[in-house]
């Protein structure tokens, strides 16, 4: 991080952390995690979410098939906006096979180590979307359980996001020139997040009764993790309250609103314009370097993509004409 200006301070009358915020504001850009169970659809327990917390913006981000288990991402209120920008991040999966025919422990080993890498993904024909080939990289495949007399084998899967291992598990058989049924499958980890980050719906379904029926929010609360949480693979822009205030109503970064800056930013990169307290103001694309923002003295530096904090967080600084 690069200081620019080591001067800067921040009034701490407005803005919080974004840890301490109410739920009010959770609801209009958060983020909540749920562990899926096997049976309804991703659209399902989004829909049954959005109807409990009563708010019209809620969507989910990497779609879990009906009979998978494990990680969903659901993004409220204006968190909607970054599904695609932020849910890139790779997965791990455990994933339950059953081949046609006895095969030997090391020998699936060996195929499943060939397998990494870049490999063609086309998806299935039960997926929503467009059949068409393309790329995916596997970094990690290997067996972590086994039951060699029923051929039934459970295998850890570290791969790039939009990955299908339905297509996986069937280009195995392929090559082992038998059938490969993936029976069960369990998305562990998606991006930064595990299983530990996760509640079920019917914790949700509590949290949202203790809410609504005893005006308890606590619960719900530590269910729903502020939108910062998802951003962290973002380059950083740090900037003065003043500059927050007039970013919240969609104007561009200027050079003199900026107190630090990663050094690795380079043109035409998003990056998180972020508050002295951590707060996520706007995701940007820069129009220069880090280096040479270093060295302007005035100008504007970036622009705001998606703006995501609420105007009036921070008071104008600037002169209405």
């Amino acid at each position: 991080m690069l200081i620019l200006d080591e001067s800067a301070t921040t009034d701490v009358k407005f803005g919080c952390d974004p840890y301490e915020r109410n739920l009010e504001s959770l609801l209009d850009a958060g983020v909540i995690l749920v562990d899926k169970p096997r049976g309804p659809t991703s659209h399902q327990l989004t829909a049954w979410a959005r109807e409990m917390l009563g708010i019209q913006r809620l969507g989910h981000g990497g779609t879990l098939d009906p009979f998978a288990t494990g990680l969903l991402t659901m993004l409220c209120g204006k968190a909607t906006r970054l599904t695609e920008m932020v849910l890139t991040g790779d997965k791990k999966y455990i994933a339950i096979v059953k081949l046609g025919r006895q095969i030997n422990a090391t020998e699936l080993e060996k195929l499943l180590k060939s397998l990494t890498g870049e490999i063609y993904n086309v998806p299935p024909l039960e997926s929503a979307v467009k059949v068409r080939v393309r790329t995916r990289i596997i970094h990690q495949m290997n067996i972590i359980a086994s039951d060699l007399e029923s051929n039934i084998f459970s295998i850890l899967i570290s791969c790039n996001a939009g990955t299908y291992i339905r297509t996986l598990a069937r280009d195995i058989g392929l090559i082992l020139d038998t059938s490969c049924e993936l029976t069960e499958l369990h998305r562990d980890q998606t991006g930064s997040f595990n299983q530990t980050n996760a509640c079920s719906m019917q914790q949700l379904t509590d949290a949202v009764f203790l809410w609504k029926e005893h005006d308890d929010d606590r619960a719900l609360r530590r269910l729903i993790a502020p939108v910062e949480s998802i951003l962290g693979h973002f380059p950083r822009i740090i900037v003065k309250d003043g500059a927050a205030a007039a970013i919240s109503h969609g104007a561009a970064l200027a050079r003199p609103g900026i107190v630090g800056i990663d050094d690795e930013i380079e043109r035409g990169d998003l990056v998180v314009l972020e508050s002295l307290k951590g707060e996520a103001v706007a995701i940007a694309e820069t129009n220069s370097g880090a280096k040479k923002i270093q060295s302007m003295k005035h100008g504007e530096v970036a622009r705001p993509k998606v703006v995501l904090m609420q105007p009036g967080i921070y008071p104008q600084t600037w002169q209405k004409e």
